[in-house]
């Protein structure tokens, strides 16, 4: 019998905001149903990461702030992390333009070439899992920094629904973006 991959959706440090609504859904709802549909199996911080890592399974790390990731792609970021052995991580490229700053003024204009944003989803290989102490899922980013400070890390570039959301007009672009807006 297969073993699916285990699942979350992380609300802690997001406020209010994954309980906004997404196509009559909540985003964590939605989120909660991609994950359902890429044959993730979902559980609840009601579960210790001990028994996580006694599941001895891959890890399936599902923002609700990117509610319209597509379950084809959470099944291809499992594939990709299956085959390579790697953290695999959903990435956007940087668009804004980004600037140094040195605490009272801005500086030059940093090439954004090699940068990218973080989006959904996070995916670790059951071993990575057994040899972490813990897990903080509040701050995506920084997570998948100390991860890939410690182990492989593959970025898959996410497609523009899976764009990570911080605001109710962010929402509203997305949804505009599914085409129901």
């Amino acid at each position: 019998m297969e073993q699916h991959p285990l699942g979350i959706v992380p609300t802690d440090a997001r406020g209010s905001l994954p309980y906004a609504l997404v196509h009559g859904e909540s985003l964590v709802a939605a989120a909660s149903w991609a994950l359902s549909s890429a044959e993730v199996e979902l559980f609840d911080y009601l579960v210790s990461f001990e028994a996580v890592q006694d599941a001895d399974r891959a890890l399936v790390i599902h923002d609700p702030l990117c509610p319209l990731t597509p379950a084809a792609f959470i099944e291809e970021a499992v594939a990709e992390c299956d085959r390579t052995g790697a953290v695999v991580v959903g990435v956007r490229p940087v668009t804004d333009t980004v600037k140094e700053y040195d605490g009272t003024r801005l500086g030059a204009t940093v090439d954004r070439e090699g940068l990218v944003c973080v989006t959904s989803p996070v995916v670790l290989p059951a071993a990575v899992v057994a040899a972490l102490d813990h897990l903080d899922t509040d701050d995506l980013p920084a997570l998948v920094a100390q991860l890939s400070q410690r182990f492989p890390v593959r970025h898959l570039p996410a497609p523009a629904l899976g764009r990570r959301i911080v605001s109710e007009g962010d929402l509203e672009v997305l949804v505009a973006l599914s085409g129901a807006g």
